[in-house]
């Protein structure tokens, strides 16, 4: 009898390093991960790339360690990863300085060149990206330029986080379209590099990696890591996608007719579409991880961090679980306060850089779990107000997938299904990122036609939350008291 063959996901996150092992029916055999430490500096953040490669080593030699399989019967590398962490490399693809990280903010003045050259909404029309941030790797290219001029010269490529692990497990430059989307020197219609933002940056297609279809082969594993990890010597190393994206396949939200939401620190709200949707809503519209479809991607900087501040400061004395059980326990009266969550950064669906979080209506005899139930329903009335945003570019949806820290909360997932008066479901899979990565990997080795037929095979759901009609007109009108209070201070 033939032995199972493996696939080994390696998901490259801001602060932790997750590595997944799957079977070729995408069991999920064994999780492991592991941290590290960023150097912060003001609004300067930076870690050494060399250092995250050798995590990455020896995260996987560590889960081959603890799955116990034969090593030989791993066959597929598959990668996904946060976007815009940038790693400038020479020749021989030794870093020339540390990794600037996605969280760096020290491009603001390369922000405002850029926004003087380039007309933003012809941008968006161009990138996908509403506006130019100090995230995007084409400020931080600028700013070395101006501030790093020897390291701007010598560099002969600058890569991308996935791109250099990439370079580092098969010696080749090669990335894929998915990350791209968050370079702001990406085109999505044409699915390549936007020539008059390079000609801007003072570099050419050349610097760059060469980009391949999300979930595409990107080469074999080099020797010297066959050897170090005692695998194989045809180990396939596939190019995977955006972080975001992979945890999109693996809840199963792969076509358009569903909307995805994923609450953790920050709230992502994901649908796909079949071409690019620019719209006056300035809804960010990326290149998919499934060829040739589009993810519409508003996204609520103030999502479950404005629970976590709550909690923090307000309530730290109790866990969630039992903030969850209090909650439960409260009974809708009309005079609730409204929390309106714009604590941090600029939410979509309106950008307002002004707006502020607010509790309204307090009065003596509401206590912390009135305010952590208002918290709990303002995040889900902003994720109600993004989703008549994407209606209004005729994209709907009765179904709702739920994932990140947020959904493990009975109590917030029938809140969502409450307020939004759709189905929300939970999917089995607690780590949907690593299985997504190994549906791509899966997929492109053969084990599966397609990556429809991989999520039939792999993706479960484990719970669907009915809206409750006992709940809809309190929520209705808590929801227009949102909208007021928002409209009544900011507009």
């Amino acid at each position: 009898m033939a032995e199972n063959k493996y696939i080994i996901t390696i998901d490259l996150g801001t602060t932790l390093i997750k590595f997944g092992l799957f079977d070729e029916n995408l069991r999920e055999i064994c999780i492991h991960s592991l941290s590290y430490d960023l150097k912060i500096d003001g609004n300067y953040i930076e870690f050494d790339a060399l250092q995250y490669w050798e995590l990455c080593l020896k995260g996987m030699d560590e889960l081959l360690l603890k799955s116990g399989i034969n090593r030989k019967n791993a066959i597929v590398i598959s990668l996904s990863s946060q976007a815009e962490t940038i790693v400038p490399v020479d020749i021989n693809g030794n870093p020339l300085r540390n990794a600037i990280s996605w969280l760096d903010s020290r491009s603001a003045g390369e922000v405002d060149a850029i926004r003087r050259e380039f007309d933003v909404e012809k941008a968006y029309g161009i990138t996908g990206q509403p506006d130019i941030i100090t995230t995007w790797p084409a400020s931080k290219i600028l700013w070395m330029k101006s501030n790093e001029k020897q390291i701007y010269d010598k560099a002969y490529k600058f890569l991308l986080l996935k791109d250099f692990i990439i370079y580092k497990l098969t010696g080749q430059f090669v990335s894929e379209f998915s990350i791209y989307n968050f370079s702001y020197y990406f085109d999505i219609n044409k699915k390549n590099y936007w020539n008059e933002m390079l000609k801007f940056l003072g570099i050419d297609i050349d610097k760059l990696p060469e980009l391949k279809e999300p979930g595409e082969k990107a080469g074999l594993l080099a020797k010297e890591n066959s050897e170090f990890l005692n695998l194989a010597t045809d180990v396939v190393v596939n190019c995977g996608c955006l972080d975001q994206m992979a945890g999109m396949i693996g809840t199963g939200n792969i076509r358009p007719g569903v909307i995805g939401e994923t609450t953790g620190t920050v709230m992502v709200i994901c649908a796909v579409v079949n071409k690019p949707n620019i719209n006056k809503y300035r809804i960010p519209c990326h290149y998919n991880a499934v060829k040739n479809t589009y993810v519409m991607l508003p996204i609520v900087e103030s999502g479950g961090i404005s629970l976590e501040w709550f909690k923090n400061n307000f309530a730290d004395r109790i866990s969630f679980k039992q903030m969850d059980l209090e909650v439960k326990n409260l009974l809708p009266r009309a005079d609730d306060p409204v929390f309106l969550p714009y604590i941090v950064g600029v939410n979509s669906p309106e950008y307002n850089p002004d707006a502020r979080g607010v509790f309204y209506g307090l009065s003596v005899s509401h206590n912390n779990t009135h305010l952590a139930k208002a918290v709990m329903e303002g995040i889900c009335f902003i994720l109600k107000k993004n989703l008549r945003y994407l209606g209004q570019i005729d994209i709907e949806s009765e179904k709702i997938i739920s994932s990140g820290g947020g959904s493990n909360s009975d109590v917030w997932n029938q809140m969502k299904a409450d307020i939004l008066d759709k189905e929300v479901m939970v999917m089995e899979s607690k780590e949907a990122a690593s299985l997504g990565c190994a549906i791509l990997g899966a997929v492109d080795i053969g084990f599966f036609s397609n990556v429809e037929e991989a999520v039939r095979k792999a993706v479960r759901v484990k719970t669907i939350y009915q809206p409750d009609n006992q709940n809809k007109s309190y929520y209705e009108k808590q929801y227009e008291l949102f909208l007021d209070i928002y409209d009544r201070l900011y507009k």
